[in-house]
C-alpha cells in the first residue's frame, strides 16, 4: 500500500472517530425535563392577566418549588400599578415582595386554581424590583404587567 492509501484510510478513520464522538456526545447528554403542565399554565397566565393598555413592562416566568427570582423592570420614575398572577399546582404559593427580602415581607399569592390577578400601586424612582419566593410545591408560572398611572 502507498503512502497516497495510507493516508487516505488514517483520515478516513479519524473522521469516522470524531463522527462517532459527535453522535455518542449528543446522544449522552442529558435531556432537560420541563413539566408537561408549564405550557398549559403559562397560556392561563397569559389569558387570566393579558397584556394591558399602556403597560410599561410585562413577563412571564416558570420557576421551580422554592425558588428565588428577581424581577427588574427598568422604566421611568412615577406611580405605577402591579399586576401579579402566577398558576400552579395544588399548595403551590409565591411571595412577592418589593426592596429587600428583609425589610419588606411581600404579598402572597395562591397559586392552584383560577382566580384574578392581584394589583398593587408603587412610586417608582428608575426601576422596579420585584422579589419573587417560590413555597415548597411548585413548578409555578408567574406573571407580572407594570401599567403607568401618572401621565
Amino acid at each position: 500500500m502507498g503512502d497516497r492509501a495510507r493516508g487516505v484510510v488514517l483520515y478516513g478513520l479519524a473522521a469516522l472517530l470524531l463522527a462517532a464522538g459527535v453522535l455518542w456526545w449528543f446522544q449522552t447528554a442529558p435531556r432537560q425535563r420541563v413539566d408537561p403542565r408549564l405550557e398549559q399554565w403559562r397560556s392561563n397566565a397569559q389569558r387570566l392577566l393579558p397584556d394591558l393598555a399602556g403597560q410599561e413592562d410585562a413577563g412571564a416566568v416558570a420557576l421551580p418549588a422554592g425558588a428565588q427570582h428577581q424581577v427588574v423592570s427598568n422604566i421611568d420614575g412615577g406611580e405605577y400599578t402591579v399586576w401579579i398572577i402566577c398558576v400552579g399546582g395544588t399548595d403551590s404559593q409565591v411571595r412577592v415582595s418589593l426592596g429587600s427580602l428583609a425589610d419588606d415581607s411581600g404579598r402572597g399569592l395562591d397559586c392552584a386554581g383560577e382566580h384574578p390577578p392581584h394589583h398593587f400601586s408603587v412610586g417608582v424612582g428608575h426601576r422596579l424590583r420585584m422579589n419573587v419566593s417560590v413555597g415548597e410545591a411548585g413548578p409555578v408560572v408567574f406573571r407580572y404587567a407594570v401599567v403607568r398611572l401618572d401621565g
